[in-house]
């Protein structure tokens, strides 16, 4: 199959990587020419895993954005939310007809990717997938060496418009067995655990992002009680979840630390892997991170505005956005991922419904 892989982060080299060595003709772009020379030269990524390091060849990497979207089958994003605006601008006159676009994962980056292509005056008929997480924990260590500490187990995964969920879900299992097919886009949204995950522990890791030169948020900053914010800020995603009518499993952030019951999306131990690695003891600035920029910014923002559509209070992560606001010197929400700003929040229920099935604007 065709796979393209596009953007120059952590996800992406992790993707290219691992979809070459499954057998697939891959296509990996990325913007920054210089920093992608030593792949561009070499046409190779070094990857470190439970196998071991090895080198692995990639079939096309490219700068050219229009070389990449060319001809795929498959096109993942594994990029942060914060890039969806202007890559979709970039790209929408370039999709062609029956391409799946897989977010991973997507804020309802789905929707962002649609407008863009309609818009556009591309009428080309496009899946857009979006999951609950990035399918890697990995970390770029160089420009062509990326070192990945686990693999997704579980990819819920929603399709827009719902009505080719069938045919996409046949082509991105191709690439990722581990996707369970969900009801919609909306639902793979809601699935996100970036939002969930980060903020407290960066709202509550405050005075010791500042302090030290590098924090593990992963391991020291992990405490009991901030293990109990994350599972009721949890809490209110699964009730706006479930106040939209979708069904279990709704993947609850417990069974991430749990040590029995229901797997989560890395499956069993992923948090003891995170933390061994040490790849997250980062320096983190609690005003500009990629986990407060994407997870806060946007992600918390747009789930505070289906709450209020849904009729779902949120007071968790109204909290730990004004306090993230507050610390920014600006008001997330009001630039925010919320309906508001994305013209959907005057929609009714049936209008909701035939969007994510029909994927008519």
């Amino acid at each position: 199959m065709k796979v393209t892989v596009i953007g120059g982060g952590h996800g992406s080299y992790a993707a290219a990587a691992e979809l070459s060595e499954q057998g697939h003709e891959v296509c990996f772009w990325r913007r920054n020419k210089e920093a992608f020379s030593a792949v561009l030269t070499t046409k190779t990524v070094y990857i470190k895993d439970f196998k071991g390091e090895r080198a692995v060849q990639i079939a096309h990497p490219t700068t050219d954005i229009s070389e990449a979207i060319s001809g795929a089958d498959l096109i993942i994003i594994p990029l942060p939310a914060t890039a969806h605006e202007a890559l979709a601008q970039q790209v929408a006159p370039l999709f062609e007809e029956g391409q799946v676009v897989f977010l991973t994962p997507g804020t309802f980056g789905s929707y962002i990717f649609l407008k863009a292509m309609r818009e556009a005056g591309n009428t080309a008929d496009i899946t857009f997938a979006e999951t609950g997480t990035l399918p890697y924990l990995a970390r770029k260590r160089t420009d062509d060496f990326v070192v990945v500490s686990g693999y997704a187990k579980r990819l819920p995964t929603g399709c827009l418009p719902a009505r080719n969920s069938a045919k996409a879900f046949e082509i991105i299992k191709q690439a990722y067995p581990a996707i369970e097919p969900i009801e919609d886009a909306l639902s793979g949204a809601l699935m996100n655990g970036g939002p969930i995950i980060h903020p407290p522990l960066i709202m509550m890791n405050v005075g010791a992002l500042e302090h030290f030169e590098k924090w593990d948020i992963h391991n020291e900053g992990t405490t009991p009680s901030i293990r109990r914010v994350q599972d009721a800020l949890d809490g209110e995603r699964i009730a706006i979840r479930e106040a939209l009518g979708y069904t279990a499993p709704h993947f609850p952030l417990a069974n991430h630390y749990a040590s029995e019951g229901e797997e989560w999306m890395y499956g069993r131990s992923a948090h003891e892997m995170i933390m061994d690695s040490g790849d997250w003891c980062e320096d983190i600035d609690p005003r500009s991170h990629r986990y407060v920029l994407e997870d806060i910014a946007l992600g918390l923002s747009f789930l505070i505005s289906m709450g209020k559509w849904a009729d779902v209070a949120t007071p968790m992560a109204s909290g730990l956005l004004t306090l993230s606001s507050t610390i920014s010197g600006r008001n997330f929400y009001d630039t925010g991922r919320t309906l508001e700003n994305l013209g959907l929040d005057g929609l009714n229920n049936n209008q909701m419904t035939e969007l994510l099935q029909s994927g008519h604007l």
